[in-house]
């Protein structure tokens, strides 16, 4: 999807380019804005709690190595 994509965003910006409606590029900024916002606001409490919870237990060094981790996770990796 290489070359296909670059010439996909190669379009995009020549179609911005000709844009004269203020209402459809208001639209392509909030748009924007939105891919920029904070992934952290979008996620559950139970998400919140549990990155929480793993960056107590990294620094109490509650850790397991490499190759326990791939043990335990393996067939999700």
């Amino acid at each position: 999807m290489g070359l296909n994509l670059e010439r996909t965003k190669i379009e995009l910006i020549q179609w911005l380019s000709t844009l004269d409606d203020a209402k459809t590029i208001g639209k392509v900024l909030k748009l924007r804005e939105s891919e920029r916002s904070d992934w952290a606001k979008s996620i559950s409490e139970e998400e919140r709690n549990s990155i929480k919870r793993g960056i107590e237990d990294a620094d109490n060094g509650n850790l397991k190595n490499h190759s326990e981790a791939r043990k335990i996770y393996g067939k999700w990796l």
